[in-house]
């Protein structure tokens, strides 16, 4: 599996491919950062984010796109840059017909270093260390979007197993109903039949004084 991992901001957007599969050693393809100038008009920066992304996805060509998903902060502003850089990489994915898979920190967190509170310092040693690297990525966006990338490839089989017991849950219940359904159905017309098959009671005559 190859992954693209996004972490979104508007002005650094960290961005790192990894390949491999859930319980085997992972391998770094790339990663980098996607800027744009605090300074420049907002729809011009989402666009310069655009062709970053776009960029990434030629070159690479992941199967996935793993994205952090967008959670409350007391700076607003900050989510709203957030949110829309996440918006533009879903974007871009969506329309070639690559999966997008969100994460929040936490679970990141968690699935790379065992802690969901861990700072981006324990983060960006771990992802050396995961993927063998000399020296933790910089920025940290970048080592935040390997991140991400790592968190999926390991969560993936978990996630499809769930998702699979969940599909053949909603599937037995489907079948449960239909057969209620056609139980009932059959029993109505049995009642309705077996009322038609009853013969008609004469009527009594009345009696002249």
């Amino acid at each position: 599996m190859r992954v693209l991992g996004v972490d979104p901001g508007l002005t650094r957007c960290g961005v790192g491919v990894v390949e491999g599969v859930a319980g085997r050693p992972l391998t770094m393809r790339g990663v980098g950062v996607v800027r744009t100038p605090a300074d420049a008009e907002l729809g011009h920066r989402l666009v310069a984010i655009e062709q970053g992304i776009e960029e990434w996805l030629d070159q690479y060509e992941p199967e996935v796109l793993a994205v952090e998903r967008v959670f409350s902060q007391h700076n607003v502003r900050t989510v709203m840059g957030t949110a829309q850089a996440s918006a533009v990489a879903m974007l871009c994915a969506s329309r070639r017909g690559i999966p997008v898979a969100l994460h929040t920190p936490s679970e990141v967190k968690a699935a790379v270093t065992g802690s969901g509170r861990a700072d981006k310092a324990q983060v960006g040693a771990m992802v050396t260390r995961l993927l063998r690297l000399d020296a933790p990525p910089k920025p940290a966006d970048a080592a935040d979007a390997l991140a991400l990338a790592i968190c999926h490839i390991w969560r993936a089989p978990a996630q499809h197993r769930l998702q699979q017991a969940v599909a053949q849950n909603r599937l037995q219940q489907a079948t449960a109903r239909h057969a209620q359904q056609a139980q009932r159905g059959h029993q109505a017309l049995q009642s309705k039949q077996s009322k038609q098959a009853q013969p008609a009671q004469p009527a009594l005559k009345g009696r002249t004084p």
